[in-house]
């Protein structure tokens, strides 16, 4: 005859907090990895839709001299060099209802 295991209100604790323990590693390390992504460098498209303007307009900055890095054929950006630029470099040329200005209000 078969030995019947029936499980105890410890055994369904002990269960639930193994599952939850493997589920919040699996999400941390999941998190952890798309932090480092951000540390990379952006596009095009990531960059202008972070500072909240068009493509078009992003051209024209980086004709200004907007930090970019060019490889092979695109165009990346490196999201602190360009804060740091927006905060710095054009700081000075700024119009109080320009998109630039009211970025800096928001970045500080």
């Amino acid at each position: 005859m078969e030995t019947l295991f029936i499980p105890t209100e410890n055994d369904f604790k002990r269960w639930i907090k193994d599952a939850v323990k493997e589920y919040i590693q699996e999400h941390l390390q999941h998190a952890c990895s798309n932090e480092s992504d951000d540390e990379g460098l952006l596009n095009r498209k990531e960059i202008a839709k972070f500072l909240r303007i068009s493509l078009v307009t992003l051209n024209d900055w980086i004709k200004r001299g907007l930090p970019s890095h060019p490889q092979r054929g695109r165009i990346y950006f490196d999201k602190k060099e360009v804060l740091d630029y927006i905060k710095e470099k054009k700081m000075r040329q700024l119009k109080v209802g320009s998109k630039l200005f009211h970025l800096k209000q928001q970045v500080g």
